[in-house]
């Protein structure tokens, strides 16, 4: 089944979920869950929305949640696993949404990728009428799940992510080609098909090949747009 044809047959199977209610359109805010594998494109969906609606969405990126890890040597912490739930501050992660949901600014941490381990630094957030979440295991969880008034999974082919992390994390994190394969054969890989891939089943909009899904990220936009 071609991209395209996939998105409008979940669209048609999902016309009763409070996507497409009007009683949405009456909160306050919304809360949207974006998630997906590693290089599936999540980040570059939640940037068009950004880039289309600027200063009128709220995003919380669950990498930045990645636990401190200041009392592991820096050798080992490239060895720990970074795709399971115990990686990450789901607590905090689930307190900011939850603050932003009730018109309170957040400060969140700040991950260095580098470095394995927490910036120093800290990002401020302001409340927006659209929060959205984004990260491998944002549907994971049914807390954040619960949360959500739209949940959205970015599905991709396994060897186009694995490309896309390749690339990324060479390029921009100081990881060599030896590390990447090594950690998405460790950990990568068995998380997703552990974790993420089966909270696929919670998403009310599967999008296939992530920004690259025009159809998709302009029904996207324009539910984005009623609400602003």
């Amino acid at each position: 089944m071609e991209p395209q044809q996939h998105l409008f047959y979940i669209i048609e199977i999902h016309l009763s979920i409070p996507f497409f209610k009007n009683e949405v359109k009456m909160k306050d805010n919304i809360f949207i869950a974006v998630s997906g594998g590693t290089g599936s494109g999540k980040t570059t969906v939640v940037r068009s929305l950004l880039k289309k609606f600027p200063q009128k969405i709220a995003v919380l990126y669950q990498d930045n949640y990645y636990k401190e890890n200041d009392s592991i040597p820096p050798e080992k912490r490239a060895l720990l696993n970074y795709d399971c739930p115990e990686a990450f501050d789901t607590e905090l992660f689930i307190k900011h949404i939850s603050d932003l949901k009730h018109g309170k600014k957040v400060l969140c941490p700040k991950y260095d990728f580098t470095a394995h381990n927490r910036s120093k630094e800290k990002i401020s957030v302001i409340p927006q009428k659209v929060i959205i979440a984004e990260g491998i295991l944002v549907l994971s969880d049914k807390r954040i799940r619960d949360l959500a008034d739209v949940k959205i999974f970015i599905d991709c082919d396994a060897d186009v992510r694995l490309l896309r992390r390749i690339r990324r994390d060479t390029k921009f994190r100081g990881r060599s080609l030896e590390s990447v394969a090594n950690q998405y054969l460790a950990t990568v890989k068995p998380m997703h098909e552990k974790h993420i891939e089966p909270a696929k089943k919670y998403a009310d909009i599967i999008i296939n090949n992530g920004g690259k899904n025009k159809p998709a990220l302009d029904m996207l936009c324009k539910y984005v747009e009623s609400l602003l």
